[in-house]
């Protein structure tokens, strides 16, 4: 019994082990502002950024300065993502948060996509959205959608990984704020990984994927790569 109490104490550890460092790491300092990349003469990656030496940090190294100023949603989906991540603020290196600023133009769409380094905690300060988040694949195959409406002040969790989306149902503009749970949570966005990868993906591939004819496939692959070479 003794020895099944330990193998149990053993596996609880393990899984403990393995929740901590599927995140980004706690700090063994009280701060490691990051090197930019620019400044390394070096082929060695590092999981994360290289400190600067604390003697040499200052405080516009915790500094962002423009957040209340929106960003351009001329664009085919009619929003606009200003992230705030290590590489905006050097300061939140090994600090495991960030922040993003939405835009959306009128029915503007941040369109479906995943943040594969961090959960995402959103609020909005202006416009109503229709927001949602896809389980992963569920024993029966299916994959639940969780969506809400949400009005000025409301706020709204999307887990890591899953697929989300947020969608402007009004003919006025829309402003959003999230935080992450990473220093650099990372995005995919669906549609963009899956037509306009580099190099393309066969699509005979697609085309068995999607359960389409080929001849639509060939035209979303034309339109990304349209879209994001004009």
């Amino acid at each position: 019994m003794q020895g099944v109490h330990f193998l149990l104490s053993l596996l609880v550890l393990g899984l403990a082990s393995s929740f901590a460092s599927a995140y980004d790491p706690s700090p063994l300092q009280d701060f490691c502002v990051a090197v930019k990349d620019s400044e390394i003469k070096s082929a060695l990656f590092v999981n994360g950024k290289f400190c600067k030496d604390p003697k040499d940090v200052t405080a516009n190294d915790f500094f962002f300065s423009g957040l209340d100023k929106p960003g351009n949603t001329s664009n085919r989906v009619g929003s606009n993502v200003t992230q705030l991540n290590v590489d905006k603020i050097p300061g939140l290196n090994t600090l495991g948060i960030s922040l993003a600023r939405i835009d959306y133009a009128p029915y503007g769409l941040n369109p479906p996509h995943t943040h594969p380094r961090g959960t995402e905690i959103l609020v909005v300060v202006e416009g109503t959205l229709e927001v949602g988040f896809v389980t992963s694949n569920q024993q029966d195959g299916s994959n639940k959608l969780f969506t809400k409406i949400l009005n000025k002040g409301d706020v709204f969790v999307f887990p890591i990984g899953l697929i989300h989306f947020q969608f402007n149902r009004g003919h006025t503009n829309a402003v959003a704020f999230a935080g992450l749970s990473s220093q650099n949570a990372g995005v995919i966005t669906i549609a963009n990984a899956v037509f306009d990868s580099d190099p393309r993906i066969n699509p005979d591939v697609l085309t068995k994927a999607f359960q389409v004819d080929k001849n639509i496939i060939d035209y979303l692959q034309k339109q990304f790569w349209v879209d994001n070479n004009n």
